[in-house]
C-alpha cells in the first residue's frame, strides 16, 4: 500500500466528520475545516497516485492544521471527538512524516 491509500481513507474521514458535524450541530466551521482538509489530503493523495510533486507535502501539511486544531482541544476537553481527530492527525504526521524524511511518494 502507497502512501495515496491513506491520504484518500485520511480525506474520506476527515470529510464526511466535517458534514458530520454539520447536519447535526449546524455548524459551519466544522464543515469548512472538515472538507478543507479533505481536500487537502484527497489533492495529496491524488498528487501521490500520479506521481507529481508535492503529495507528500500537501498530505502532511493536512496533518499539521488538524493536529494543531485538534490536539490542544483533546488535552484540554478529554472529550471523544477531539480526542479520534487528534489519533488521526498523529498517524498522518507519522506516514507522512515518514513519507517525507525517506522521500518517498
Amino acid at each position: 500500500m502507497g502512501n495515496d491509500t491513506p491520504a484518500f481513507i485520511l480525506a474520506l474521514l476527515t470529510a464526511g466528520g466535517g458534514l458530520t458535524g454539520y447536519f447535526r450541530t449546524g455548524s459551519i466551521p466544522s464543515v469548512t475545516a472538515g472538507l478543507t482538509v479533505g481536500a487537502l489530503y484527497g489533492l495529496g493523495g491524488l498528487r501521490m497516485q500520479k506521481r507529481q510533486p508535492y503529495g507528500v507535502e500537501l498530505a502532511l501539511l493536512a496533518s499539521l492544521i488538524l493536529a494543531g486544531s485538534s490536539v490542544p482541544r483533546a488535552i484540554n476537553t478529554q472529550k471523544p471527538l477531539p480526542m479520534g481527530l487528534s489519533a488521526l492527525a498523529l498517524f498522518g504526521l507519522w506516514q507522512f512524516g515518514n513519507a517525507y524524511r525517506l522521500g518517498t511518494s
